[in-house]
């Protein structure tokens, strides 16, 4: 088995799952653009974004444990066509209401939360069905170069949709997004089943969702990254909350200078994760320094002058961004036994994604009433903290290892 940079490439199932993506992904992210955009033509509020994204979350936040048991209950790949064909049509929803003039917040605000339930069940089933596809020793390197996927989409679906809400508005975005998901359906529906690494789905009984709690929590090597990803989750990974604020506050722009800070970050996060897919680390010391290294990274953003300078300091953000992610969900599948990658990777959902619902109001706020700038100190400030707190868990455990 390879062991190059793009190894996990060399599996033919994984390599459909990696092309639909691509394709898929460009959409989302160009949809990403646009609802921030649409809901600032409505309301003129960085809030108003805030409140959006934390409804698109806040299912995650609520019921994400629970969508983890229902992952490990039932055929991952089957599930998976069904919430992308459902995240289809909440994006032809929301085009064929804002092509038609009828779109408004309170129709924003629904399909954004109709989306998070989407999420309840979609992202950890993706996120425990890599392990499906690729053999155990290409695990770290099949979740770096789905990040790689995740962030080229996020370079070239920012550009496209400030171009697409330059020249034929705002609507077509959502409609180009709808059409993206016949990319990954088709991978889907041409994977060869009897390829995969299948896991017997769990019978389902009392108390699994208990368990799982309660495997994570006694495991540092789960437990730590867990609480890092948590604290980071809630008050950093707010960029779609704070950038379009930042665009169209702090730099007085328009809706391609947001584009082109999105696509910066992209870019970045796309060189992370080229280089996370060459590295063989991904235990509890490797999540802290790269935390640290995020958040002076968000720092520096933090301070720039112009749009320009922005984009620079944005290129770095976006790669220790995918260096803390990549390391924390490599280890939290290393460590996972088959029969609880479900719901371990459900509750790494929640603390990445579902702790938006928490962070995005107070970021909003905090862009809304100190500035952007401050927003971003605040995410700073969170990810150097989560970071030395592994550091110290780090030695602990290295400790211990040494004493035994």
């Amino acid at each position: 088995m390879g062991n190059g940079t793009f190894a996990a490439l060399a599996i033919p199932n994984y390599q459909k799952f990696f092309a639909g993506q691509a394709i898929s992904l460009v959409g989302t992210w160009i949809q990403s653009v646009a609802i921030a955009w649409l809901i600032l033509e409505i309301t003129g509020s960085p809030a108003s974004i805030g409140l959006a994204v934390a409804l698109q979350f806040l299912p995650v936040l609520i019921f994400g444990p629970y969508g983890g048991v229902i992952v490990d209950r039932v055929d991952k790949r089957r599930l998976l066509i069904v919430t992308q064909a459902l995240s289809g049509i909440q994006a032809g929803l929301l085009a064929i209401l804002v092509l038609t003039g009828n779109a408004n917040i309170g129709f924003v605000l629904a399909l954004s939360l109709f989306l998070g339930f989407i999420y309840v069940f979609d992202m950890p089933a993706r996120s425990a069905f890599v392990r499906e596809m690729v053999p155990l020793e290409l695990v770290r390197n099949a979740v770096s170069l789905t990040s790689v996927v995740i962030n080229g989409a996020r370079v070239v679906g920012p550009a496209l949709s400030g171009v697409l809400i330059a020249t034929i508005g705002l609507g077509w975005c959502f409609a180009a997004n709808a059409a993206s998901f016949i990319g990954v359906l088709t991978a889907y529906a041409l994977m060869k089943t009897g390829e995969l690494i299948a896991v017997e789905p769990i019978e389902r009984a009392p108390g699994q969702l208990r368990e799982g709690m309660k495997y994570v929590w006694s495991n540092p090597d789960l437990r730590v990254p867990l609480i890092m990803m948590a604290v980071v989750g809630t008050l950093t990974y707010e960029f779609n909350v704070v950038l379009p604020a930042l665009a169209a506050e702090t730099f007085q722009s328009g809706a391609q200078s947001l584009g082109w800070l999105s696509a910066a970050m992209g870019l970045g996060a796309v060189i992370g994760g080229l280089i996370s897919a060459t590295r063989q680390t991904s235990g509890v010391k490797a999540i802290a320094v790269a935390s640290i290294v995020f958040g002076f990274a968000v720092l520096t953003s933090a301070v720039m002058p112009n749009v320009l300078w922005s984009c620079i300091a944005l290129i770095p953000v976006g790669a220790a961004s995918i260096w803390f992610t990549s390391a924390g969900n490599s280890a939290m599948q290393l460590h996972t036994e088959p029969h609880m990658r479900g719901r371990v990777m459900s509750l790494w959902t929640v603390a990445f994604i579902g702790s938006t619902p928490v962070g995005a109001p107070i970021v909003g706020w905090v862009a809304e009433t100190a500035g952007p700038r401050w927003a971003l100190g605040v995410g700073a400030a969170a990810a150097v903290g989560a970071g030395l707190y592994g550091a110290k868990w780090a030695i602990r455990m290295n400790k211990k290892s040494l004493e035994v």
